[in-house]
């Protein structure tokens, strides 16, 4: 099982194909397997890399709180590991935050995808979101926060999936509280004009974790920022609506790459 190591902690990710490398950051207390339509779809032109947060999955789950600064760490470290010198960063909501912070402070991005990402830790609120992961009711109920209606009725078998998936990797309270405090005191606003990599934020209009108004704040702020929105789509409109996104994601990328 490939780990970076954080200090004394261990990040499991996985990596496959070669080329210019995207890296997926994923949302507080889930797993890898959220960038799972964009993986399959981006990993023969390009070089994926997906991680577990510390506290989800396979990483290591070491007491909280964590801070955004340990969770860039750990980031940089799979980076590092990888031998990854520059990367394009995909994120969504904590992970959103993640991949920006990692752009401030580094010059390990090449470019952003920012989904559900609100540009301060207020415009988040992802409580809803949390599912004790040996709870499949629970988890289903969750997912009527963070995917449509039209979604749910309409793809009952990816509903199923994502609640097997969720029930086998999700974090535990203990684990999504850690991950959770980092959005605490984060406040970007004023300093995103310091982010100058290409930054595609996305959103879906029917977002009820993060409001797409605060997703077009944010890519109003960035110098070089573009919003996209997803209409009627979730907290998720990369599994909603994965060819469309997969589609203005690749070109995005192309646009962009080295």
């Amino acid at each position: 099982m490939p780990t970076a190591k954080n200090g004394d902690v261990a990040i499991h990710y996985e990596r496959e194909g070669s080329g210019e490398s995207v890296v997926f950051v994923p949302e507080a207390g889930l797993g890898g397997w959220l960038w799972g339509w964009q993986h399959a779809a981006l990993s023969g032109p390009y070089g994926t890399v997906v991680w577990d947060l510390r506290g989800t999955g396979r990483s290591d789950a070491p007491p909280g709180p964590y801070s955004l600064s340990t969770l860039v760490g750990d980031l940089l470290a799979v980076l590092e590991e990888c031998e990854i010198r520059k990367a394009h960063l995909v994120g969504c909501g904590l992970g959103g935050a993640v991949a920006l912070e990692t752009a401030r402070r580094s010059t390990r991005a090449e470019t952003l995808t920012l989904f559900g990402t609100a540009p301060a830790g207020e415009g988040f609120a992802l409580d809803p979101l949390f599912a004790p992961p040996g709870d499949r009711e629970a988890i289903r109920d969750s997912l009527e926060v963070a995917l449509s209606a039209e979604f749910r009725r309409d793809q009952p078998d990816a509903i199923e999936g994502i609640a097997d998936w969720r029930a086998e990797g999700d974090a535990d309270r203990q684990g999504w509280a850690a991950q959770i405090a980092a959005l605490s005191g984060f406040d970007a606003t004023d300093r995103l004009v310091e982010i100058t990599q290409p930054a595609l934020v996305g959103a879906g209009t029917a977002d009820r974790l993060v409001s797409p108004e605060g997703s077009r704040d944010l890519a109003d702020g960035l110098p070089r920022g573009e919003y996209v929105a997803w209409e009627g789509a979730g907290h998720f409109p990369f599994v909603e609506r994965s060819r469309e996104v997969n589609d203005r994601l690749a070109g995005f990328l192309a646009e962009h790459g080295t």
